[in-house]
């Protein structure tokens, strides 16, 4: 058993998709917080950084392609799940490419979501925090 949950950020402009994300990721043991915005959680980092962040690319405003470029200008080392309902080639090869984890379609699964958020976790342990 861990000794603390490992903290999931969920970012995706749907309140029923962050409900939804959230309500799962709680029973599988994480502490998650919540964005509706890609700004919202950009400003979050100041407090706190998560293990993982779950991120949507197609949102209004700050797109998951901004929200990922704003992490690399901050050198924020936040391993991210990519979740859309927008798939294409050209988008799952560049946010892969700028370092991605995953790339899962909406709906997603959710046995493949708890399994690359456990991957990046991993990936990142080794790291230090």
């Amino acid at each position: 058993m861990q000794a603390a949950a490992s903290l999931i950020a969920i970012v995706d402009d749907e309140e029923s998709v962050r409900r939804a994300l959230g309500r799962l990721l709680r029973s599988a043991g994480f502490d998650v917080q919540t964005f509706a915005s890609g700004s919202d959680f950009i400003h979050s980092l100041a407090r706190s950084s998560p293990h993982c962040l779950v991120l949507d690319l197609r949102m209004p405003h700050m797109t998951g392609f901004d929200v990922q470029s704003a992490l690399q200008e901050a050198h924020a080392e936040v391993p991210v799940v990519v979740i859309t309902g927008d798939d294409s080639a050209e988008s799952r090869e560049l946010i892969l490419s700028r370092g991605a984890k995953a790339y899962l379609r909406k709906p997603v699964d959710e046995a493949m979501l708890l399994d690359a958020i456990q991957n990046a976790i991993g990936r990142q342990a080794g790291s230090g925090f």
